[in-house]
């Protein structure tokens, strides 16, 4: 693999830990600007949102621009965001510094992915994008215990300290290792826009948000399930998400080489595995070792799915993907918020603490049915950006890619 990727999954892992290494340290941050905890977890939740928001807007902004030149900017809006945090005198600076970095969040992973793939060759692009998102899953794994681990030891400030310096040290690697790419101002914004007049990139959008409202619905009320269903002392329950860490860090991998092999057939496998798993964890969370087991494996199978996702809506819309790549990391979002707001229905209407993992189930069905669905729909040809869908099998350009597209999912 392009040692250039290994600056990208770095910028991942700094990103991942902007993301999740505040929350071991939300008390100090409330204590410090005398705000309720209510407050202070808006922290997390404000950098969410901006994450989905920032995915659409910063991505249109600059969806013109040399892609390498947009990634050393994103990072130094980045840096900028977590300095911003480290000095911040006031929680509402605090909260600006937050956003200014999550805004970067969605670009870079769409910018990203697509410099990764266009990196490799064309069988090694699930690989080089799961490498890049391995940085994110690392953090997911080293996020919280690090970032807790840093602020107690030298106050919560110190961890945004140490983020800002990741953020510089992927700057210089991005500037040094990612080769010149391709500008993309031969597409212009409208032409990427129009990629979203077709069908297979919104089944490619259906499918991020159901996929990942899978995962994170039955994920974000797990600590109460460990607690309350399985029995575990809240004690163990850091050490119990890291076992989740562990699995999707391993699923990342295993789900980019996966997608290289047979993309669609992989994306189905991924979300029948997940349904039955979500289903059987549900009926076996009283059991401790079926719980682990089950924590494992959502995390493995859940995230296997991330790599794929990319490359397909990349595929269907090659040649203007940097729009389409930045709406797919919104969709993940999108999917995080929708799961976590599913499951908590479901909790406050008395349905237990089981009932996340149910809705995830439900999800996971749904995203199987909308895969396999989508695939039917591949045959149909892909009109370029700018050419009507009723002109494309009169353009001589039009028809090989078409066909490409097509196969290349079956």
């Amino acid at each position: 693999m392009p040692v250039g990727l290994i600056a990208l999954a770095l910028g991942g892992f700094g990103i991942g830990l902007t993301e999740f290494g505040i929350v071991g340290l939300l008390p100090e941050v409330a204590d410090n600007f005398h705000v309720s905890e209510a407050a202070a977890g808006y922290l997390v939740s404000g950098y969410a949102l901006s994450v989905a928001i920032g995915a659409l807007a910063l991505t249109a902004a600059i969806a013109r621009f040399d892609r390498k030149k947009s990634l050393v900017g994103l990072m130094v809006l980045f840096i900028v965001g977590n300095l911003i945090s480290a000095v911040a005198p006031t929680y509402e600076l605090l909260m600006a510094g937050r956003i200014v970095a999550a805004l970067c969040h969605g670009a870079f992973f769409g910018i990203g992915a697509v410099v990764a793939s266009d990196m490799v060759a064309e069988d090694k692009k699930g690989s080089a994008i799961a490498l890049m998102f391995g940085g994110l899953t690392a953090a997911n794994v080293l996020g919280v215990p690090l970032g807790t681990f840093v602020g107690q030891q030298f106050g919560w400030r110190s961890t945004f300290w140490a983020i800002t310096v990741i953020g510089v040290i992927t700057l210089i690697g991005i500037q040094v290792l990612v080769p010149q790419t391709t500008s993309a101002g031969q597409t212009s914004l409208r032409g990427e826009l129009a990629v979203f007049r077709r069908g297979q990139v919104w089944v490619s959008l259906a499918l991020s948000v159901l996929a990942f409202g899978a995962v994170i619905g039955a994920y974000t009320y797990i600590a109460f399930t460990l607690t309350d269903v399985s029995g575990f002392a809240t004690s163990t329950v850091p050490w119990l998400l890291v076992v989740f860490g562990v699995g999707t860090f391993i699923g990342n991998f295993i789900g980019g080489k996966a997608a290289d092999k047979s993309l669609n057939a992989t994306l189905i496998g991924i979300m029948a595995l997940l349904t039955v798993l979500l289903a059987v964890f549900a009926l076996t969370a009283e059991n401790k070792v079926a719980t682990i087991i089950s924590l494992l494996l959502m995390g493995t199978i859940g995230l296997a799915a991330a790599p794929g996702l990319m490359v397909r809506i990349m595929k269907y819309a090659d040649d203007a993907p940097t729009m389409a790549s930045g709406a797919n990391v919104a969709a993940f979002n999108v999917g995080n918020a929708l799961g976590a707001w599913i499951g908590g229905l479901t909790i406050a209407a008395g349905f237990g603490f089981v009932s996340p993992l149910w809705v995830g189930a439900g999800l996971a069905l749904a995203a199987l049915v909308v895969a396999a669905g989508g695939g039917s729909l591949s045959r149909r040809p892909v009109a370029p950006v700018g050419v009507p869908t009723d002109a494309a099998p009169h353009s001589v350009a039009a028809a090989p890619q078409a066909e490409t597209i097509g196969s290349g999912v079956q």
